[in-house]
């Protein structure tokens, strides 16, 4: 779980489809912000439009299954 100083500045998210996507390496990012490895639960930072880490960023154990990534917090790039 990413963490954070200030919970003034934390606002929970409506519920909309792309908290629940799963992205794969090398796929275009569709958000800015911090995506977690749902097998592993190591976290990174993307930027839109980039494209997410290839499949050799890291590895994973057969238990943790393929490299699959969920957006965790969304950043607010519009200012409003």
């Amino acid at each position: 779980m990413a963490w954070y100083r200030d919970s003034s500045s934390v606002v929970v998210a409506q519920e909309k489809p792309h908290w629940h996507k799963l992205y794969k390496p090398g796929q275009e990012v569709p958000h800015s912000g911090i995506f977690k490895c749902v097998g592993c639960k190591r976290e990174i930072t993307s930027n839109l439009g980039d494209p997410f880490p290839p499949q050799n960023h890291h590895q994973h154990t057969v238990q943790q299954g393929k490299i699959e990534w969920k957006l965790l917090v969304r950043t607010n790039t519009e200012g409003t």
